[in-house]
């Protein structure tokens, strides 16, 4: 279970921080579903780790939906109440950005390798995020978690049809994305 967790852990910070754009919010969301997963499904197989993960994941991204909704139509209406504005205060900081990585990763030596790499990432999710809900959640399933067409749209709870239109439209607009930045593959 352990191994499982820290091999998932920054795919699954990408995939809330993309859902609900707060890398706080993210943080929590990941740790809930950490917790959930080693609380409820620690006898199942590590087979099937993967898939209830994610479906674990995808359910605390929707409740914090749900729970973000609520306090925000109670703030709206105590703010409008007591005529007081809410204060937010934008931290630029990026947890991946300070984390150690195992010197056995794939990491490459080369720091203008790394450099063209960390670019090329920033571009990719800056993407990523432009892309609607539906099609990140597919594309991010199918092709980080390279889960396959089955599992993604049980993970979704849609139909396997709807999982491939959403990845083919997702792969389009990241295509288009990318051209018009110059880059091709």
């Amino acid at each position: 279970m352990a191994a499982f967790l820290a091999e998932v852990e920054r795919r699954a910070y990408k995939h809330a921080k993309f859902a609900v754009r707060d890398e706080e919010a993210a943080l929590d969301i990941v740790q809930d579903s950490m917790l959930k997963l080693a609380e409820k499904y620690a006898d199942k197989p590590s087979s099937e780790l993967p898939l209830l993960f994610h479906r674990i994941l995808q359910n605390t991204i929707h409740d914090h939906f749900r729970r973000t909704k609520v306090r925000s139509t109670w703030t709206t209406l105590l703010s409008a109440l007591s005529g007081k504005g809410r204060d937010g205060d934008e931290d630029d900081h990026d947890p991946l950005d300070t984390m150690v990585f195992d010197s056995a990763s794939n990491a490459t030596v080369d720091p203008a390798v790394q450099y063209q790499q960390a670019q090329m990432m920033k571009i990719i999710e800056s993407a990523l995020e432009k892309l609607p809900g539906r099609q990140r959640q597919a594309f991010l399933l199918r092709y980080w978690e390279e889960l396959d067409v089955a599992e993604t749209a049980a993970v979704m709870g849609c139909s396997q049809g709807s999982v491939k239109t959403h990845c083919s439209r997702a792969v389009h607009a990241l295509a288009e994305s990318m051209r018009i930045k110059g880059i091709t593959l």
